[in-house]
């Protein structure tokens, strides 16, 4: 723990002092949502559309596009360690590669809680109505971190293989690609085109959305939030465990 209260403190102070990391994750999101708030708003006109605020319905895209940029803004920061030699002069103490991994991780998480409350904050402000109340409103944060160290972990996965931070950054188009394969934009019983639901409904990202949407729209939902919360963990479990062996292999190599 005192591994990783070091290299955390390091990436905190680290991403802080740079706003190019902390700007773009708080404006782009939130830009997003107000341009699906106000095109998109006919689709609560729609049967058996879960809500007619599609604001409410849209803060989920926030949270996601955050999560996106923890990927991004994670394995960029271990990559330009790489690149640096920080991470060749790391080898060189008895510092466990877990420590390295999760410290890393802490700047972006932090980022990433703070963007979650200006999300939920702006979109009440613009008239988003969030059925679970101030109690579940925790819990939306919780998950929305969660989720964002999942994606950061699947980052730190990126950074040791390739040694490149430019890859890192690279992960956002893909990312964006799976984003809108998935129930996004749209509940799954409602998307029509078969090709489509299949995947949606293949995708995790699915999951992880309809966990953030059910606190908003229904209050509470046990199996999205159950979903919700394992899936995130699953994938964040996958992503470490792949982090580390790719820091061994890259640790090995130097």
């Amino acid at each position: 723990m005192a591994q990783i209260g070091w290299i955390a403190r390091r990436s905190v102070r680290r991403t802080l002092r740079q706003p190019a990391l902390i700007v773009p994750v708080i404006v782009f999101p939130l830009f997003l949502l107000a341009v699906n708030a106000s095109g998109l708003h006919a689709a609560t006109k729609l049967p058996g559309f879960p809500t007619d605020n599609y604001l409410s319905f849209a803060m989920s895209v926030s949270f996601m596009q955050g999560a996106l940029f923890a990927a991004t803004t994670a394995g960029a920061e271990l990559a330009t360690d790489i690149e640096t030699g920080f991470l060749n002069r790391l080898a060189l103490t008895p510092l466990r590669g877990v420590g390295i991994l999760v410290g890393q991780l802490a700047g972006a998480v932090l980022v990433a809680l703070l963007a979650s409350v200006v999300y939920l904050v702006v979109a009440l402000i613009a008239g988003a109505d969030l059925r679970s109340g101030a109690g579940r409103a925790v819990v939306l944060l919780a998950l929305s971190t969660l989720i964002r160290i999942a994606f950061g972990a699947i980052g730190l996965v990126m950074a040791p293989r390739t040694g490149s931070s430019e890859a890192g950054r690279g992960l956002f188009p893909p990312g964006s690609a799976v984003f809108f394969l998935s129930a996004i934009h749209l509940p799954r019983n409602l998307i029509q085109t078969d090709w489509f639901r299949t995947v949606a409904t293949y995708n995790p990202v699915s999951y992880m959305v309809e966990g953030l949407r059910s606190l908003v729209i229904t209050g509470w939902d046990a199996q999205a939030l159950a979903l919700g919360f394992g899936i995130a963990a699953a994938i964040a479990a996958l992503g470490f465990a792949g982090a580390a062996r790719a820091l061994r292999t890259r640790l090995t190599r130097t």
